[in-house]
Formats: C-alpha cells, sequence, structure tokens
C-alpha cells in the first residue's frame, strides 16, 4: 500500500499554520480531543475554500486530507502531493485513492475528509458512505470538526472566503467509534455506521454553533 509523506504533511501543517495566522485570526477549541498519537480521522464540514488549509493549520497533528482530483493541476498538484495529500476521483471507486487513505492510518497518521463530499452549506445533512468505510475498516476514532466563519461580510478576499483577518472559529469534538464493535464491513453495517456518524457530526456542529455564537 502507497505511504504518503508524513514528513510532507508536517511541512504543509507549517504552511498552514503561517498562511492561516497570517491572513486570518483562527480560535482553536477543543484541539485537546485528538488523540495525541495513534490512527484518526477529521471529519469536517465543508462550507469555505480554506477549510481544509485551515485545519491543516489548526489541528495539533499533520492532516493528510483526501482532495478532489481537479486541484491537482499544474504545479498546484504536485504540491499538494509533496505536502502529504491524497488526491481522489470522487466519480469512480478510485482504489488508489482508498490505498493511500488506509495507509495513512495503518501508518498512525491523521486523515482528513469532508464527509459531505463537496463545498456546501456545512452542515453535515448530506454525507458520503466513505467515512464509514475508513473509520470501519482501520477502526480509526472520528473526530468531528467544525470550522465556522462568515463569508457574507464585506472584505473578503473572494467568494467563498471568510473576510480577510475575521475570526475563524475551529471547534474539535470528543472522539467517537463508528462500528458497532462488532468489526462487520458489510453494505448494512455501514450504513448504520453513516447515520451513527452522522448523528455525531450533527450533534457537535450545533454545540458548537452553541458555543461560538455563530
Amino acid at each position: 500500500m502507497t505511504q504518503p509523506s508524513a514528513k510532507g504533511a508536517a511541512v504543509g501543517r507549517r504552511i498552514g499554520i503561517g498562511l492561516m495566522y497570517g491572513f486570518w485570526k483562527p480560535r482553536v477549541l477543543g484541539a485537546w480531543r485528538v488523540p495525541a498519537s495513534g490512527p484518526v480521522i477529521l471529519a469536517v464540514n465543508h462550507a469555505h475554500n480554506i477549510d481544509g488549509p485551515m485545519l491543516m493549520g489548526t489541528a495539533p497533528r499533520p492532516v493528510h486530507f483526501l482532495i478532489k482530483k481537479e486541484a491537482f493541476v499544474g504545479p498546484l498538484g504536485g504540491f499538494l502531493e509533496g505536502i502529504g495529500q491524497l488526491k481522489v476521483d470522487r466519480d469512480s471507486t478510485d482504489r488508489k485513492a482508498i490505498g493511500d487513505a488506509l495507509g495513512v492510518l495503518e501508518q498512525g497518521g491523521v486523515l482528513g475528509i469532508f464527509p459531505e463530499g463537496t463545498r456546501g452549506e456545512g452542515d453535515f445533512a448530506s454525507l458520503r458512505a466513505g467515512l464509514a468505510y475508513f473509520a470501519v475498516r482501520s477502526g480509526a476514532p472520528i473526530v468531528p470538526v467544525a470550522v465556522l466563519g462568515s463569508t457574507e461580510r464585506p472584505g473578503r478576499l473572494v467568494k467563498g472566503l471568510p473576510a480577510l483577518r475575521s475570526r475563524v472559529d475551529v471547534v474539535f469534538g470528543e472522539p467517537f467509534e463508528a462500528g458497532d464493535g462488532s468489526g462487520r464491513r458489510t453494505r448494512k453495517a455501514l450504513d448504520e455506521a453513516t447515520l451513527r456518524i452522522q448523528e455525531h457530526l450533527t450533534d457537535h456542529l450545533k454545540n458548537a454553533r452553541r458555543l461560538t455564537g455563530r
């Protein structure tokens, strides 16, 4: 199985710290909830274009994100691969991406996933089954993450970005297990795990909004 560069992801984390704290004002809550070692999956809501880089710069550990293949164009593609990010074809069963993601978890790394699949309302209303598969297959705990920042205020750089120098809240939730403890990976088991995950993520987002006043 391929092993995306852990050193590259560490470099990506340093770049993320510089960019995110340089252009915005992240307020990070609950980062201590992320296990200090071992495999873990960060499940992140996706309402802003900076959600991925923001997590790379605020998570307490380097993160390997599954990123749509359309982003891997020209020099940006080489850069993303160099910092340990994973290319995925969202329109097919991308076995290489699956192997890369499982490889990250088998090596005790952190896998970042946008379970909604694409940028939208960021409310976890529609989840893809991939998150459940990775969690059940690897046994890694899931940490829900809410990235909350307004994109409607004047001063934003481009559509889909929070205003420059505005506060962006990043709230980490309690880790949880997606599986039912049986180790089953049947379609029924994955469907049940997806429902379980959606309940946890939705509850975390509600709590995060209440905590931050967003």
